[in-house]
């Protein structure tokens, strides 16, 4: 089963996207963080496994999910970072994918497309 971790600081938003990506996607939620410290500091934690990351820009203060994007850049590429953000401009999608996100999501009417995009890896990965 694919493993995701969610870093977002709205409880709302961070539980129904826990239940879409059960329900939809059948990918288990390994984790989820509300701040860059707590984010990071699992992240890169190698006793953690995880697949995908699904990062908001926007964060509880002390940091945000740009620096999450930089402390992930050396990632293994199997691993997959995306951001679901309030503000998918194009300048923030070009900031974004310069710290090495391998995507860029709209919450407000792209996150449908952000399941399809964590159900296809699903499939890759050899998932039903």
């Amino acid at each position: 089963m694919l493993k995701a971790f969610l870093v977002e600081d709205n409880p709302q938003i961070r539980d129904s996207m826990i239940e879409a990506l059960a329900e939809l996607g059948n990918i288990e939620t390994a984790g989820s963080a509300a701040n860059e410290k707590a984010a990071v500091a699992w992240l890169r934690d190698p006793a953690n496994h995880w697949d995908i990351a699904i990062v908001d820009l926007v964060l509880e203060p002390g940091g945000s999910g740009f620096g999450v994007l930089m402390a992930l850049r050396d990632r293994d590429p199997v691993r997959k970072v995306v951001v679901l953000t309030g503000s998918a401009s194009p300048d923030i999608r070009k900031r974004c994918e310069s710290l090495g996100s391998d995507g860029v999501f709209d919450k407000s009417m792209e996150t449908e497309a952000l399941l399809d995009y964590c159900a296809a890896l699903r499939r890759a990965a050899g998932g039903h």
